[in-house]
């Protein structure tokens, strides 16, 4: 049994003054609806003390029984968790401050106190964003990279390339693809048709070409559903599904999926990439970086089929998002010659 709150529900005020060390007086919970893809549990808790902020953020295990399953298998909960006690205390990257953090690795229960990002803007990747924006991020994630280089260290974080992600691709991509060419027949060519129709056999050849070189601390969800904007500010929230991965990883995510084309077409992505990362003096190849980009770029049309294969399209918001993100895939994987990685 777990020896704290698996539900808001389970939140008192002694067990939350005890965990922040000062009185609460008393306290309010304001539900959140799920977060993390349906595979958590997120509450904003209005306090009443007086000292420390006035709400936190409250993460706990989804209470689907089948979207708990998926969050076990992939391990999400305990990457967060590790996330915040291993990582974020090290590196230069924004995430909300982390009050409380606890996880059962036998049971898979955990629980997150997190700072409520007052002043922040929450992106969204159906809008896009600017091309300052985009920067900020790009740059972020430089910095997170180069201050987790080579992360031998950290042996309880895990590389992305496991079995249960290749088994996962392979199994979703085939579930989304007819789903996606049905749905949005006027994205897909018919190179793209009949190239895409080799994605499962070419999985496990994609990623071991991607993860041949050096490897970093990865977010690996990097959406701009993900990330809050200030002026000369980002924040980056939701570590489900940190790994280790190349340092393209991240990049490749976020330019070919959330960036409107006028922005992604603006800059060279990889050079503006590579420039913050060696800037400290990491020594890694600029067209190594170009190479383990363009293999990303290929693999990650499995995220855009998978999510837009799957998502409630009967909601207007839902289909705009899958569209959005599916068309701007498949028009990055033309603009690079990825497509020939895929065939």
């Amino acid at each position: 049994m777990a020896d704290f709150p698996l539900t808001p529900n389970d939140l008192s005020a002694d067990w939350l003054s005890r965990t922040l060390g000062y009185t609460i007086n008393s306290f309010r919970v304001e539900p959140l609806g799920e977060g993390g893809g349906l595979l958590g549990l997120v509450a904003r808790i209005h306090l009443d003390a007086g000292e420390g902020p006035a709400t936190m953020i409250a993460k706990f295990p989804t209470l689907a029984p089948d979207n708990r399953a998926v969050a076990q298998t992939y391990d999400m909960y305990g990457r967060e968790y590790r996330f915040y006690t291993q990582v974020a205390p090290t590196v230069p990257i924004r995430a909300p401050h982390c009050y409380f953090a606890s996880f059962d690795p036998d049971t898979s229960d955990f629980m997150l106190l997190l700072e409520d990002l007052h002043g922040y803007r929450l992106g969204d990747q159906v809008e896009g964003c600017t091309l300052e924006e985009a920067r900020q991020v790009v740059e972020s994630l430089a910095a997170l990279h180069r201050n987790t280089w080579q992360p031998d260290h950290l042996e309880d974080i895990k590389r992305h390339d496991m079995p249960y992600q290749r088994e996962g691709m392979i199994g979703g991509f085939q579930v989304g693809w007819p789903n996606v060419l049905q749905q949005f027949p006027q994205l897909f060519s018919e190179p793209a048709i009949k190239t895409g129709a080799n994605m499962p056999n070419r999985v496990n050849a994609l990623l071991d070409a991607i993860h041949e070189g050096p490897l970093v601390i990865a977010h690996g969800d990097v959406r701009l559903d993900n990330i809050f904007f200030k002026p000369g500010e980002i924040a980056l929230v939701d570590y489900q599904a940190v790994c280790k991965a190349a340092p393209e990883h991240d990049l490749a995510y976020f330019v070919t999926q959330s960036l409107p084309d006028e922005v992604r077409q603006a800059e060279d992505w990889v050079a503006v990439y590579h420039h913050h990362l060696t800037s400290e003096g990491i020594e890694y190849s600029l067209d190594i970086s170009r190479d383990r980009y363009r293999y990303c770029v290929a693999y990650f049309l499995c995220y855009a089929v998978i999510i837009a294969g799957t998502l409630d399209t009967a909601n207007e918001r839902g289909r705009t998002l899958a569209e959005t993100l599916l068309g701007n895939s498949l028009r990055s994987l033309d603009e690079i010659g990825a497509f020939e990685l895929i065939a």
